[in-house]
């Protein structure tokens, strides 16, 4: 990433969550410890999913897909969280600083298109359940995710390409724990008109826009839902995209209150960048495999499948 060439600092300072040495080690091991059962539990539900027959339809494509995006989402701000709580000046690089607000666009933003794929997936299986197979086609699904991805990308991109025309010569003090977009703002001694207006027309565009799609299809999904006759047939249909639902109040919920609210590295707003970048990444598995009778089965034969396999090494190598 080329910088602009009028910005006469080379690192922003991140005040992080604590100036407290004593805190800064208890945060340490917390979020190392929410990192490492993040990367654990998003493995393994790729692993899961890509292992079991019974698991290859539509719906678990996407979600493989929503773990691959946890993955990366956690693993692009928490490793330089975890440095910085050890490190004395809790420095990063302009180009490291516009690189981390590209790739939380990036993830961010194909995660909101996904689990709006996601949505019109339980629409199509609750609404027109005798033609899931032919509406939710192998070229469909494929052209939802990389749709997803190529908006992304597109999204970050321009953000991204605004940004590093900005000029930083005045405060470089961050006061979060991360490089966002809103943070940087207040930064910048050039104008910032332009950034701000792509910044929030994008932000109109993608966050409500994929918003809206979700609403709609839950809407029909209701409508759907209510109209059955049997109250076990309701709750059998309704199951079938709690999961999702779930996901979805707990992804859009935090990153409305966070973007919505002023930058002013307030302990609130701390909490709900935590909650969007940390806590999301690691729930969102714990959700669809607590919550979905089909991915616990699919954990058990493939925690069988595991042991037998050791078994029959074990046996192998005793003769």
């Amino acid at each position: 990433m080329a910088l602009g060439n009028h910005s006469t600092i080379g690192n922003f300072v991140l005040l992080g969550l604590s100036a407290d040495p004593q805190i800064q080690a208890l945060l340490f091991v917390l979020f190392l410890g929410i990192y490492i059962l993040t990367l654990m539990g998003n493995l393994w539900m790729l692993l899961v999913i890509r292992t079991d027959p019974q698991l290859h339809t539509p719906m678990y494509f996407f979600l493989s897909h929503l773990s691959f995006l946890d993955f990366c989402f956690s693993s692009a701000t928490v490793p330089k969280l975890l440095e910085n709580l050890l490190s004395q000046r809790k420095a990063i690089s302009v180009g490291g600083c516009l690189a981390q607000v590209f790739f939380v666009f990036e993830f961010g933003g194909t995660e909101a298109c996904l689990l709006s794929a996601m949505a019109y997936d339980r629409y199509v299986a609750i609404c027109h359940p005798l033609h899931y197979g032919q509406m939710m086609s192998n070229q469909l699904c494929k052209g939802l995710v990389w749709g997803s991805w190529g908006l992304g990308f597109l999204d970050a991109f321009i953000n991204a390409i605004l940004a590093m025309n900005l000029d930083f010569c005045e405060d470089d003090s961050i006061p979060h724990f991360s490089c966002e977009l809103p943070s940087l703002f207040p930064l910048s001694c050039s104008s910032i008109t332009t950034n701000f207006i792509v910044l929030l027309c994008s932000s109109v565009l993608h966050a409500l826009g994929t918003c809206l799609l979700i609403i709609v299809s839950y809407a029909c999904i209701v409508s759907t839902i209510l109209s059955i006759t049997s109250s076990s047939g309701r709750g059998k249909a309704f199951s079938t995209c709690s999961s999702h639902l779930t996901a979805v109040l707990l992804y859009y919920g935090s990153a409305f209150l966070r973007y919505l609210m002023p930058t002013s590295g307030s302990p609130l707003e701390l909490i709900f960048s935590v909650q969007y970048n940390v806590i999301t990444p690691l729930v969102n598995p714990l959700i669809y495999s607590l919550k979905n009778n089909e991915v616990k089965a699919a954990v058990r034969r493939t925690l069988k499948k595991y042991l037998q396999l050791t078994n029959h090494t074990q046996e192998v190598m005793c003769k």
